[in-house]
């Protein structure tokens, strides 16, 4: 497999792939364009021909050919293996394999099942004219595949088994059940629902959920078992119809179910996407980062819907999203309010707030007594405060929290310090949310970090040049090692290059090393100070003599650098 993706980029140019997609101008020694991933008037976006990579420095996203198509396209690396083999001409041979039968299988037989539904929904069935009843337009309807599973205990078993799919297929597809206490007696997992089949974000049917038409019905919504092709917490329904709109409006908006997110389409927010009996997984908020990461919320107002929220916007936000909320208004869900009136929805999505500030305003408004409220949101608040990945929004937080409080940025932040490790948001009581994963706390370099990963930057984007060779000497000299190359910043290579040029000499980066040689004599006579003050408080003559010599020699080199 590594010799087909290199024959791949052998024969494809980063910029070839790039280009149907956004459009490039030469920019020294890089291609330049507006950011696919982003809005914006001021191109961001960089594509070195070189290197054969990308950076979007308004997104902070970048990568070879075949992240870019699988941010593009919202595929794997399968996926992307297998776009980017055709448009080369590679010819992609894969060893027989009974999986991969199978699951070809399972595919087929979810897409006959889609047919057979949509098939049955005429617009005399019941369930075409329930969709209309809920605001649903015919458009809508055609456009989605919507379909209806009869009222029948075997109408798809035997639809499916006479075109040749055996019952094994149709059980672990999670089309048909097995009878309680009745072994070998099988029927249709779905009787009298709507149907609204789940795809995934290449487009293809993994599952359904089927609303209930009957009022009796215990299970309002019921949603397919987790089968080979269907897991729950990595699939958003919608997303392979959200995802062009997400790119291009620059920010997803999550709805809590099928019928929210079709109005939503419905009324023009084609940049949203539905959970599906789920909660928000971190498979979910990496398939949303390729195309955003500012994510807006859209869930109910009563208390399971404000729990919900702060859990998902928790995650969002350890996960280096920026996140908003809607405020519903209470006992409705988007799907009412669009139903009423598409231009009030609007209006919520135009005023919302950061979610910090959301649930300010939330718990503010819903209680009375100032000494509930700091506890409200020293449990609600101050974890979401804590998830912000950036220091500087961070801190404005922190400040928006104080005035609210009427107190000081001060006690915010010691409340900050004080809250445990895995910190769990939940709407006031709340407090049965999974674990959260981890956040990676933002990365922080000294001067002298700083400093070397420019020259290691300098000396990959202008690799075997006289730049490079010169680069490397020097570090080698100041240091007295060579120039570690390993984990530099995709973005430092970048401005790198946009830094010294298309052709630099060999001293173009000499302002570099100035400042490398300098960063590590200051930081080296910080650590001879702090010997230096052992040495006085040990009253030790023979280390305090080589302290001070050690300080001296480097005050004197300082000098020659300044």
């Amino acid at each position: 497999m590594s010799d087909t993706v290199q024959l791949i980029k052998d024969k494809l140019s980063i910029v070839d792939v790039v280009a149907p997609y956004v459009k490039l101008a030469k920019a020294g020694k890089y291609w330049r364009g507006l950011s696919p991933f982003n809005k914006e008037k001021t191109p961001s976006f960089f594509v070195s021909p070189d290197r054969g990579t990308y950076y979007c420095f308004s997104s902070g996203q970048g990568g070879d050919l075949f992240t870019f198509v699988e941010k593009m396209e919202g595929v794997d690396f399968k996926g992307a293996l297998k776009i980017l083999a055709e448009k080369a001409g590679v010819p992609l041979t894969y060893a027989r394999s009974g999986n991969r039968e199978k699951t070809e299988r399972l595919r087929e037989a979810m897409a006959r099942a889609e047919q057979c539904y949509q098939a049955n929904a005429d617009e005399k069935s019941e369930a075409y004219r329930y969709a209309l009843s809920r605001g649903l337009t015919k458009e809508t309807i055609t456009l989605w595949n919507l379909g209806y599973a009869k009222e029948a205990w075997r109408d798809l078993l035997e639809h499916l088994g006479g075109v040749g799919f055996s019952t094994e297929e149709m059980l672990a597809a999670g089309l048909i059940k097995e009878a309680d206490g009745k072994p070998g007696t099988y029927y249709d997992r779905f009787r009298n629902r709507l149907m609204f089949p789940i795809r995934d974000a290449a487009g293809r049917t993994v599952a359904f959920t089927g609303r209930a038409l009957a009022k009796d019905e215990q299970a309002k919504y019921l949603n397919s078992p987790e089968t080979e092709l269907y897991k729950k917490s990595e699939i958003l329904f919608g997303m392979d119809q959200a995802k062009d709109a997400i790119r291009t409006r620059g920010f997803a908006i999550l709805v809590e179910g099928q019928m929210d997110l079709l109005h939503a389409h419905q009324a023009g927010f084609a940049n949203t996407v539905a959970l599906s009996g789920t909660a928000l997984s971190g498979t979910h908020l990496s398939l949303m980062k390729r195309y955003s990461e500012n994510l807006m919320l859209a869930l109910d107002a009563d208390r399971a819907g404000l729990s919900a929220s702060a859990k998902s916007a928790l995650a969002a936000l350890g996960a280096g999203m920026r996140v908003k909320a809607i405020r519903m208004p209470q006992g409705k869900d988007p799907a009412d309010v669009i139903a009423e009136d598409p231009k009030a929805f609007a209006k919520l999505v135009a005023d919302a707030k950061p979610i910090i500030e959301f649930f300010l305003a939330v718990l503010a408004s819903d209680i009375n007594d100032t000494h509930r409220l700091v506890l409200a949101v020293e449990r609600t608040v101050l974890p979401l405060v804590a998830a912000v990945q950036s220091p500087l929004e961070r801190e404005h937080f922190v400040g928006v929290v104080a005035r609210a409080l009427s107190t000081t940025p001060e006690a915010v932040r010691g409340a900050l310090a004080r809250l445990p490790r895995e910190a769990d948001a939940g709407y006031e009581e709340g407090s049965d949310s999974p674990a959260r994963e981890k956040s990676v706390p933002s990365l922080r370099y000294s001067a002298t970090e700083t400093a070397a990963i420019a020259l290691a930057a300098a000396a990959i984007g202008y690799a075997d040049t006289p730049l490079a060779k010169h680069v490397e000497s020097e570090y080698a000299r100041i240091k007295g090692a060579p120039l570690p190359k390993d984990a530099v910043p995709e973005e430092a290579i970048f401005e790198s290059g946009l830094s010294l040029g298309e052709s630099p000499s060999e001293h173009a980066a000499d302002e570099l090393i100035a400042r490398f040689e300098k960063a590590t004599c200051e930081e080296a006579y910080e650590k001879a100070l702090v010997g230096l003050r052992r040495a006085q408080a040990a009253k030790d003559q023979q280390m305090l003599s080589a302290a001070e010599q050690e300080c001296a020699t480097i005050m004197k080199r300082l000098a020659s650098l300044s």
